[in-house]
């Protein structure tokens, strides 16, 4: 049988924090999501399913990791949600 701090446990990935991982999912999934469903003059709407259910994995991540998240990680992750916004016009005007 294996000790109970192995289910324990937090994976991660070379002890990378969950806010960084968290940031970059949301940029791959969100240029991705941009290039596939998005054109100049049209939104698809499963682009907007995809954001929806991006928003609800940020919510539970980081519900689920309250305490890493202190005041300069939440601006950092806040910074980033601009980011995407802008990510957002640039592809799409290139589109």
């Amino acid at each position: 049988m294996l000790p109970e701090e192995v289910y324990k446990r937090r994976r991660r990935h070379n002890n990378t924090p969950e806010s960084t991982l968290l940031i970059i999912a949301n940029f791959i999934v969100v240029a991705i999501n941009i290039a596939l469903f998005t054109t100049r003059n049209h939104i698809n709407w499963f682009f907007w399913v995809v954001l929806g259910g991006l928003a609800l994995y940020n919510f539970f991540t980081i519900r689920r990791n309250r305490e890493e998240f202190t005041k300069v990680i939440t601006i950092s992750y806040l910074v980033s949600i601009v980011i995407l916004i802008g990510v957002f016009f640039l592809f799409r005007g290139r589109a």
